[in-house]
């Protein structure tokens, strides 16, 4: 095994025993009031914040609906956008990841009615839009909340755009990313944030 190998493994267990500790804990736990860079967590895991510049490519992904969805476009609305990337067989770090997702829009009130959140599939492959209706409806999404899939060569193109793609699912890492209306930057939250710490990254980039 190469030590990046290495490396990437190391970072997963800590981002598992980090969401098993999440998942266990009942109700959701505050980090520090004011996180700078990164925010420390249970189970000794760690978010760190960064804003980043990315060109959306322009593929064309498929929704839970089988509805085709131009990406780019899709992006550049005048909403504001949450990102993340799972795949619905995932039973480490999705589960956690999603359940976060979920309970975004309760910690945000009435600032969640311009959100839309949407979940891209890394397992194109088994992840058909069926199957994301499903976990969809598992995980109580609303119209706000989009679950896309694609081909295999498109879904790799946009995880390599974002800075994600690790080339196995077995080994991809969490990773929030969230965009403001008219703002070309990203922000980028590798790592856990839990459901108060996203809401309150999320609120900073809202005008007023």
């Amino acid at each position: 095994m190469s030590d990046h190998s290495r490396l990437q493994r190391r970072r997963l267990l800590t981002a598992c025993g980090a969401g098993a500790a999440l998942l266990a804990a009942g109700p959701w736990a505050s980090a520090h009031e004011e996180p700078k860079q990164s925010v420390a967590w249970p189970g000794g895991n760690r978010y760190e914040r960064s804003m980043r510049s990315y060109t959306v490519p322009d593929v064309s992904l498929v929704d839970a609906d089988a509805r085709p969805v131009r990406l780019r476009e899709l992006l550049a609305s005048d909403e504001p956008v949450m990102i993340n990337f799972i795949f619905t067989t995932c039973s480490t770090i999705c589960p956690v990841m999603v359940r976060v997702f979920a309970d975004v829009p309760s910690r945000l009130g009435a600032a969640a009615k311009d959100l839309r959140m949407i979940s891209i599939s890394i397992d194109p492959e088994n992840d058909t839009p069926a199957q994301l209706k499903t976990y969809a409806r598992s995980m109580g999404a609303d119209k706000r909340w989009s679950f896309l899939t694609g081909r295999v060569q498109d879904i790799n193109s946009v995880q390599r755009a974002f800075g994600i793609y690790s080339g196995d699912k077995m080994t991809h890492e969490p990773l929030t990313l969230i965009r403001y209306p008219g703002n070309r930057n990203w922000v980028r939250i590798d790592g856990f944030a839990n459901p108060d710490e996203l809401a309150r990254e999320y609120r900073k980039g809202l005008p007023g």
